[in-house]
């Protein structure tokens, strides 16, 4: 039997293509510490297929994927019970309706997880604020966070609360939150992390991409060094955009004096 908090490698094997023919990639290995990013155009299938790995899909989904667990069906538990369940999505559309504040809903939810070890809710506020420079306190309303505070303390929840080894991250880059912080943060602990995204800087952070077109998986890139001079460009870019994005929100006319 395979334990919700022991290192797990998840294999993605081929289904079909929206046209109905079948994909033509190798199985597709996903460890602790990886970083892969899903990247193609907008119906591409990228949210599709990291669906198909929080569901554990068997054949049964549209895609016709099946998910193994280190090389196993995945035990029943982890596709019914969402408490024992290896892995945390986090999308866009995470929100949290309701009436409690950040210190509640991180003690409710270590309560259900019975995961109060020495001073949790304490270390996953802390973790949260590295990822966001929007500081939250446990006092604050959960339902008043922003998109940034939201996804930032709902990541810290899933590393350390809920325990999950596999994240998966649709679309969050435009939440603001501190993407290299994020990445090399969940690194740290040893997570694999699977990023949906837009992103030409997290795509290219990420270890592997995965290509997707026409509801399939077209190629896995592994870049390596090949990119290391375009990164650091690419960076210096990022960079500026942040500096510029914060300038604004803080009332400033960008290249003269504050509005």
């Amino acid at each position: 039997m395979i334990g919700r908090h022991a290192p797990i490698s998840i294999t993605v094997h081929p289904g079909t293509a929206k046209d109905g023919e079948s994909e033509n990639f190798n199985p597709i290995d996903i460890n602790p510490g990886d970083t892969i990013s899903i990247v193609g155009p907008t119906g591409s299938g990228k949210t599709a297929f990291i669906n198909d790995i929080e569901v554990f899909a068997q054949g049964d989904t549209v895609t016709k994927r099946k998910i193994r667990v280190n090389g196993e069906v995945p035990p029943e538990e982890f596709v019914r019970d969402p408490a024992r369940k290896p892995i945390a999505m986090i999308t866009q559309n995470t929100k949290c309706l309701a009436d409690l504040t950040a210190g509640e809903f991180l003690r409710m939810h270590a309560e259900i997880r019975e995961n109060f070890t020495d001073n949790i809710c304490t270390r996953t506020l802390e973790l949260a604020n590295e990822f966001t420079g929007e500081k939250i306190d446990a006092d604050f309303k959960m339902s008043s966070l922003s998109g940034g505070q939201t996804r930032s303390l709902m990541i810290a929840d899933a590393v350390l609360i809920s325990d999950t080894p596999i994240l998966l991250l649709d679309e969050i880059e435009n939440a603001g939150i501190f993407k290299d912080a994020v990445i090399s943060r969940l690194r740290s602990f040893g997570r694999a992390v699977i990023f949906v995204t837009h992103d030409p800087y997290v795509s290219m952070l990420s270890d592997r991409r995965i290509v997707m077109r026409g509801g399939e998986v077209i190629s896995v890139l592994r870049p390596g060094d090949a990119e290391k001079e375009a990164l650091a460009a690419v960076r210096g870019m990022d960079e500026t955009l942040s500096d510029v994005r914060e300038r604004i929100r803080a009332g400033e006319i960008i290249g003269g004096g504050s509005a």
